[in-house]
């Protein structure tokens, strides 16, 4: 009976042992945006890192309604008041520019977030191809995000042409 209780003893210890490890293995980074190009637009971006996924997480107001372009762009610096000393999508790859699920991609290339009646947009979405890391090629710790004034064509190279630049934040871990 003594051996029983101490197995299980020992195996509740070891589940537990594990959840704090995965909870360990989750790493975060934040951007705070700050409005550009004369906008509005403020938010908060999360990157949580699990395994091989970046859980994107956030609320971004002040915007116009309807799809805007979202991406990771190579330079943490949003000292430009229109945002433009970012420098291009991040893309270690050298890929052409594409949406946040093809095959072929930027790194930085997440797409459009929607913006409601009120300007605001919810922010929930996975990605892979990037990390929230420092040290890796694709890593983002360090880069800014952008939120652009208009749609992401998905085609367009580099830019997806989806217009000025209206807010910017820099990637912190």
């Amino acid at each position: 009976m003594k051996k029983s209780v101490l197995t299980v003893a020992c195996g509740a210890l070891l589940v537990a042992g594990c959840a704090g490890t995965q909870e360990q293995m989750e790493v975060s980074a934040v951007a705070l945006l700050q409005p550009r190009s004369g906008s509005s637009v403020t938010g908060t971006v999360k990157f949580t890192q699990i395994g091989d996924v970046i859980r994107i997480t956030g609320e971004i107001t002040g915007h116009t309604k309807g799809p805007k372009g979202f991406h990771i762009h190579e330079k943490g610096d949003c000292s430009d008041d229109k945002g433009m000393s970012t420098g291009g999508h991040f893309n270690p790859h050298k890929h052409k520019h594409g949406g946040p699920y093809d095959p072929v991609k930027h790194a930085g290339d997440l797409g459009n977030l929607v913006f409601n009646d009120q300007g605001v947009s919810k922010i929930n979405f996975t990605v892979g191809d990037i990390s929230v890391s420092r040290d890796t090629p694709n890593g983002i710790i360090g880069r800014a995000v952008i939120v652009h004034a208009g749609v992401d064509d998905f085609t367009t190279d580099p830019t997806g042409n989806a217009g000025g630049r209206v807010a910017c934040g820099v990637i912190q871990g």
